[in-house]
């Protein structure tokens, strides 16, 4: 089994060339925790572009019975969340947490957050997502508010529209060209 580490980047060519649980282990980590995405994605090859990688990950996520796309959305992690100050988020989670300041927050900040992320759930019965490398700390707190009112189908969507920017950014991170 190849073992990437964390600052070698691969090209595309050598992906394609991987076997199942080599290509697993290279990209599964861009889908928060849910290597069957990547497992999935591997009949697929070879990919001709870093978008049709991509695109077929994100194929596997909704051609996935609702039950298993439900489970995926509950996998992530909320912003701040329990999962952070335990230190189990992934280390990507963490990175892109961090990058928004949310590794930083008041206390005001972090109980608004708190009952923010509860009330999220409590709504649409999975955590809010956001892509945080395109938000600022005063965007995301926003666009929880505002999401939070949001129908839960809507809601579904868009953190499936969210998902795509995280991984999007986390493979370009890992891919060469």
């Amino acid at each position: 089994m190849t073992v990437i580490s964390q600052q070698q980047r691969l090209d595309l060519a050598a992906l394609n060339a991987m076997d199942r649980d080599d290509f697993v282990a290279a990209v599964g980590p861009t889908f928060e925790n849910s290597p069957w995405v990547a497992e999935a994605a591997w009949s697929r090859r070879p990919f001709a572009s870093i978008d049709a990688l991509h695109a077929a990950m994100l194929d596997a996520v909704r051609q996935a019975p609702e039950e298993r796309r439900l489970a995926f959305l509950r996998g992530h992690p909320e912003l701040a969340g329990h999962e952070a100050r335990a230190g189990t988020m992934t280390r990507e989670s963490v990175g892109e947490q961090n990058s928004a300041g949310l590794d930083a927050l008041s206390s005001e900040e972090l109980q608004e957050m708190q009952r923010l992320n509860l009330a999220y759930r409590e709504r649409h019965g999975f955590p809010f997502i956001i892509a945080v490398r395109r938000s600022t700390k005063e965007q995301i707190f926003d666009a929880m508010r505002r999401r939070t009112a949001q129908g839960t189908a809507t809601e579904r969507g868009a953190a499936l529209e969210q998902i795509g920017f995280i991984t999007r950014g986390r493979i370009d991170a890992l891919l060469a060209g």
